[in-house]
C-alpha cells in the first residue's frame, strides 16, 4: 500500500501516521496485555477517588481506617485567583490554548532539556491524568513495562489519550478543581485545602500571592520546597513562582517587588479534628505493611484495602482499662513525690538548667523563629514566653487552658507514659498493643518505637546462657562482692556491682532462688563464667534485634530495647525454644473481599525443649522463692484461683528512669514499660519507681480482668508440663529465710569504679 507513494517522504510521513494510530489503539485496547490498563470515557465521567482502607480487629470489629482526610472536594469559587494564577503560569502556561497535550511545550521542553535545563512538558491535564487514575502505577501496567525506553513512551502516550479525554468531558475549570483538590502536598496531605490549612491556617479563598507561589512552589519538590524544613529554599522557589507570575501578566512589577520581599510567614497554629480513627495500633500495622504495600504497589490510603489483624478488641479494651487504672494512680504518685520542684534531674540529683531551652530547641517552629527574628534569643523567648490557648491532656479528660510554650514543655515533660503488647506465643499472634496513653497527645508509640534499659528483665539471657552450657536451675553461687575486670574499647575497667540494698547476705543461692530475688553479684558472677559475648549471642538467638554493648554489665540491661523485642524473646520459652516471627495482620483482600495475601506463623529453634520448660521454671522462681520480685502479684485475688501459676520477671534502670514487668502466663506473654519520655524525668525511691510498683500492677489489673471474663479464650491454670525429659536436676527447694527482700533494680552503676555515688543514690543503692 505504502508503495503506491512515489514520493518517499510523503510515504515515510503516511507510514508514521498509520503506524501512531495503530500504536494508540493498541494501547487504548492493552492488545495481548502489553500495555495495561487504561481509563475509558465511564471512568473519566465518573472519577474515583481515593478510596480508604479499613483494618479490623481479629473478631471482625472495625478498629480504624486509612484514607485522605481532605479528599473532599473544594468548588472553583472557593480558590484564590492567585492559586490559578501561579499554577497556570508556573506548570502550564499554554493550558486555555491547547486540547489536553501542548506538543510545541513538549518539544521545547525537550530542546530545553537536551540543553542542560531540565524542566517538565507535561500540561496540568496530563499531570490531572497521573494523579487520578494512577497510570503508571503497576497494576495500570502491561508486559511492555518490563522494557525501559518503550515503558516511558507507554506511560507518555496513555497520559495524552487521558489528558484529551479529560479535556472532552470538563471545562478548564473543572479540570483546575480537580487538579487542586487530587494534588499531593507530601507527608499523606493531598488537597490544596489540606495544604492552605497546614502552611498558612487559611481557607484556600484566602490566601494571597505570596502565599500562592508558595503552595504552588512546592509542587516541584514537596520536600526539597517545604516551608517548614526548607524555608529558606522555600523562598527561592516562591519567588521563582512570582516571577513567573509577573511575566505572563498575572501580577504586576510593583506586587512582584512587594510579595518577593515577604517572609513565608506560615501560621502552624490548625489543628486538625479528624484523626481518621488514629491510634497506635493503627499506626503499628502501617510501619508493618510498609514494605508489602512498597513491593505490591499498593497504597493504604487509596487503594480500598481491608486489612484484618491478629489484635483482640476484648483483650485491648482490658490493657487499656489497666493502663488508665494504674496510670492515673502512678501520676499522682508522681506529682506528690515531686509537688512544685522541677524533676528534670541529672545523675547527682542537681536541675538541669538548660533542659527547657533544649526541648524548644527540638520544637519544629524553632528554625522558623531564628530566621525570623535573625537569631535574636530575646525574641525567640518572648515568644515562648506568650500565653496562648490551647487544649492539654488530664487524666480527667481534654483541658482548656492557657499557657506560653514553655509551661507547655513543663507540663508535659512530668507525665508519665507506658507500652504495652501480649502475645500468645502459641499462634505468634499479637493480642495487645498500646504503645502509649493517649495517641491524640502522644504519638510516638512506646512498643516499637522507643528503646529503653531494660534492666533486671534482660537477666533471664545470662541464666538461659547458663543452663544451655553445663548449668543447672539447682547450681549454688554465694551473694558476696564482685569485682570483674574487662576491656572496653582499649581501656582496661573494673566493674564491682552492688545488690539493691548495698548489702550482701554471704548466702549460698541457687540459680533459681538468685534469678527470682534478682541478685545482681550472682547475675555478675554468672556472666563472668558464661562469658558477656555469650549473653549477647543468646539475647539475638531469642529475638533481641537491637544493637547490644557487650560488657559484663549486659546481664543488668544496661542496653536500649524495645517493649516489642523482650516480648518476642520471652516467647521462645513458653514457645518450646522456637524464636517467633510475632504476627500483627493475618489477611489482606481487596474491596471485593478477594484476597491478596495472607501470613502465617514463622519458627525457628534456637533452644532444646529441655532448656525452654527450665526457663518457665525459673521465671515461677519470682512468685515462689523467697524474696521473689514477682509477690506484689499476690495482692491480685482475681490471678490465684485454680492454683495458677505466672512466671514473670521485674527490672527497674537507673535511677528509676525505667519500670519494666514481663508476665508470663500458661497461654501469654506480656511486656509492660513504664516511665517519662525524657529520662532525666524519674522517681526517686525504690518504694515508688521500681518496677515492681510501676509496670507489674498493670499486668496484675490486666490479667485479672482477662480471668474474669469467661469469653476472653484465656484461664487459670498450670504452666505446661515437660515437652521432653528434663536430665539438669531442678528439684531443689530454698528454706525461707527471715531476713529475705524483694528487689529488682540494678542496684549499681554501670561503671562503679569510675564514679562517686549521689547520696539518694547511697540510700537506695540504685543505677545512676
Amino acid at each position: 500500500m505504502f508503495r503506491r507513494l512515489q514520493n518517499k517522504y510523503l510515504r515515510y510521513l503516511v507510514f508514521f501516521v498509520y503506524f501512531t494510530i495503530i500504536f494508540f489503539c493498541a494501547i487504548e485496547l492493552n492488545f495481548l496485555w502489553l500495555f495495561g490498563y487504561s481509563p475509558d470515557m465511564q471512568d473519566i465521567k465518573q472519577p474515583s477517588l481515593a478510596v480508604g482502607s479499613q483494618v479490623y480487629y481479629s473478631d471482625g470489629k472495625l478498629l480504624g481506617q486509612y484514607y485522605h482526610e481532605n479528599r473532599s472536594p473544594v468548588e472553583y469559587k472557593d480558590l484564590s485567583p492567585s492559586l490559578v494564577h501561579a499554577l497556570v503560569a508556573t506548570e502550564d502556561v499554554r493550558f486555555y490554548k491547547h486540547g489536553g497535550v501542548d506538543f510545541y511545550g513538549f518539544v521545547t521542553s525537550m530542546i530545553s532539556t537536551a540543553a542542560g535545563d531540565k524542566r517538565g512538558g507535561s500540561t496540568i491535564t496530563q499531570q490531572l491524568a497521573k494523579n487520578l487514575f494512577s497510570t503508571r502505577k503497576k497494576k495500570s501496567q502491561g508486559l511492555i513495562s518490563h522494557v525501559p525506553l518503550l515503558r516511558t513512551l507507554v506511560f507518555k502516550c496513555k497520559e495524552w489519550l487521558t489528558a484529551y479525554k479529560i479535556e472532552h468531558v470538563y471545562s478548564k475549570n473543572d479540570i483546575l478543581t480537580l487538579y487542586f483538590n487530587t494534588v499531593p502536598f507530601g507527608n499523606n496531605s493531598f488537597g490544596i485545602r489540606t495544604a492552605t490549612l497546614k502552611f498558612f491556617n487559611k481557607e484556600p479563598n484566602q490566601v494571597n500571592p505570596a502565599e500562592a507561589a508558595t503552595l504552588i512552589g512546592m509542587l516541584k519538590a514537596t520536600s526539597t520546597y517545604n516551608p517548614i524544613n526548607n524555608p529558606d529554599k522555600s523562598v527561592e522557589r516562591r519567588n521563582t513562582v512570582l516571577s513567573q507570575m509577573e511575566k505572563y501578566g498575572y501580577l504586576s512589577k510593583a506586587d512582584y517587588n512587594v510579595y518577593s520581599k515577604k517572609p513565608i510567614g506560615l501560621d502552624l497554629s490548625h489543628v486538625d479534628k479528624d484523626s481518621n480513627g488514629d491510634s497506635y495500633i493503627r499506626q503499628a500495622v502501617e510501619r508493618w505493611l510498609k514494605k508489602w504495600c512498597t513491593d505490591n504497589d499498593y497504597d493504604l490510603y487509596e487503594d480500598g484495602l481491608k486489612i484484618y489483624t491478629t489484635i483482640d478488641s476484648r483483650l485491648q479494651k482490658y490493657a487499656e482499662d489497666a493502663v488508665d487504672e494504674k496510670m492515673k494512680m502512678l501520676q499522682r504518685r508522681f506529682d506528690n513525690l515531686w509537688g512544685k520542684k522541677n524533676p528534670w534531674r541529672d545523675s547527682k540529683g542537681n536541675e538541669i538548667v538548660d533542659f527547657i531551652l533544649k526541648n524548644e530547641q527540638k520544637l519544629p517552629i524553632y528554625k522558623l523563629l531564628e530566621t525570623r527574628y535573625k537569631g535574636d534569643t530575646t525574641q525567640i523567648q518572648a515568644y515562648f514566653k506568650k500565653p496562648k490557648p490551647m487544649k492539654v491532656f488530664t487524666w480527667n479528660g481534654e483541658k482548656d487552658t492557657t499557657l506560653s510554650t514553655i509551661d507547655s514543655i513543663k507540663y508535659y515533660a512530668r507525665i508519665l507514659n507506658t507500652g504495652m503488647m501480649t502475645i500468645e506465643p502459641a499462634s505468634g499472634k499479637i493480642k495487645v498493643w498500646v504503645g502509649g496513653i493517649n495517641y491524640k497527645y502522644f504519638n510516638y508509640d512506646h512498643v516499637n518505637q522507643s528503646k529503653r534499659q531494660a534492666g533486671s528483665t534482660f537477666k533471664p539471657f545470662a541464666y538461659l546462657t547458663a543452663l544451655d552450657n553445663g548449668f543447672t536451675p539447682c547450681d549454688k553461687f554465694t551473694d558476696k562482692p564482685v569485682s570483674i575486670k574487662y576491656n572496653d574499647g582499649g581501656k582496661d575497667q573494673v566493674w564491682e556491682p552492688n545488690n539493691a540494698d548495698f548489702k550482701f547476705s554471704y548466702n549460698e543461692m541457687s540459680l533459681r532462688w538468685a534469678m527470682g530475688k534478682s541478685v545482681n553479684s550472682i547475675t555478675a558472677q554468672l556472666t563472668e563464667k558464661v562469658g558477656w559475648d555469650k549473653v549477647v549471642e543468646y539475647a539475638h538467638k531469642c529475638g533481641i534485634e537491637s544493637p547490644l554493648k557487650s560488657v559484663p554489665s549486659v546481664s543488668l540491661g544496661s542496653n536500649d530495647v524495645s517493649v516489642y523485642e523482650m516480648v518476642r524473646a520471652y516467647s521462645t520459652f513458653l514457645n518450646k525454644g522456637e524464636k517467633i516471627d510475632p504476627i500483627l495482620v493475618t489477611k489482606i483482600t481487596d474491596q471485593d473481599g478477594n484476597v491478596l495475601q495472607e501470613f502465617g506463623l514463622k519458627t525457628e529453634r534456637v533452644i532444646s525443649e529441655e532448656v525452654a520448660w527450665l526457663m518457665l521454671y525459673m521465671f515461677r522462681g519470682g512468685m515462689e522463692e523467697p524474696g521473689g520480685t514477682s509477690q506484689a502479684l499476690w495482692e491480685y485475688n482475681g490471678l490465684w484461683k485454680n492454683d495458677n501459676q505466672i512466671g514473670g520477671k521485674t527490672g527497674t534502670s537507673s535511677d528509676y528512669v525505667d519500670g519494666w514487668y514481663m508476665g508470663i502466663t500458661k497461654d501469654l506473654i506480656t511486656g509492660i514499660w513504664v516511665g517519662a519520655d525524657d529520662r532525666s524525668v524519674h522517681f526517686t525511691t525504690s518504694e515508688t519507681g521500681e518496677g515492681s510498683h510501676t509496670a507489674l500492677p498493670i499486668f496484675g489489673s490486666f490479667m485479672e480482668r482477662v480471668y474474669a471474663d469467661p469469653k476472653s479464650g484465656y484461664t487459670w491454670g498450670h504452666f505446661p508440663k515437660p515437652w521432653t525429659k528434663i536430665t539438669k536436676n531442678y528439684d531443689c527447694p530454698t528454706p525461707r529465710l527471715r531476713d529475705s527482700t524483694e528487689t529488682d533494680s540494678l542496684a549499681t552503676p554501670i561503671d562503679s569504679a569510675n564514679r562517686e555515688l549521689a547520696p539518694a543514690e547511697r540510700a537506695s543503692g540504685t543505677l545512676p
